[in-house]
């Protein structure tokens, strides 16, 4: 557990981020009023996503590895650092959508079918739910921090 307390502290830290940006979504009116463009703004969130990633990398190879740490060390760090944001993710996206921004889901609903993105309500509900979000964000929380951590570590690794 101890080779891990970095990676558990920055899941920790990413998982309370990616609530406070939801709050910020929903504050600006994202999930209601401005919902037209929260298919864009939303991939804002790669920004702080990847600095946090980098600044957990760069913390695991200062305080764990004393300032010397190779490229497979800090892949995988950060294979276990996405894989605990990755086991977080389902409560995560269960507080988003139930506590922060119940109303997102009913909005984005109607919406996509006003504006033709899906022809029927039902097929709108069959993608804008709960389970298919914590499913999603749990896949993609993985494959983002493994692609992110690869290139990251290209100029964090400690070169000979």
């Amino acid at each position: 557990m101890k080779n891990i307390k970095i990676e558990i502290k920055w899941a920790i830290f990413f998982t309370l981020m990616t609530l406070v940006w939801m709050l910020l979504e929903k504050v600006c009116g994202l999930h209601g009023k401005y919902i037209d463009y929260h298919l864009y703004l939303t991939n804002l969130f790669a920004i702080p996503a990847i600095l946090f990633m980098v600044l957990a990398l760069k913390d695991k190879k200062k305080n764990f590895y004393n300032g010397n740490m190779s490229y497979i060390r800090g892949l995988i760090s950060g294979l276990v650092l996405s894989a605990i944001i990755a086991l977080l993710s389902p409560l995560t996206q269960w507080i988003i959508s139930y506590v922060i921004s119940p109303e997102y889901f009913p909005n984005v609903i109607k919406r996509s079918v006003e504006i033709g993105y899906y022809k029927t309500t039902a097929e709108a509900e069959a993608n804008f739910n709960y389970k298919n979000y914590a499913i999603n964000s749990t896949i993609f929380a993985f494959i983002f921090g493994a692609v992110t951590t690869a290139i990251a570590m290209i100029f964090i690794r400690t070169k000979k």
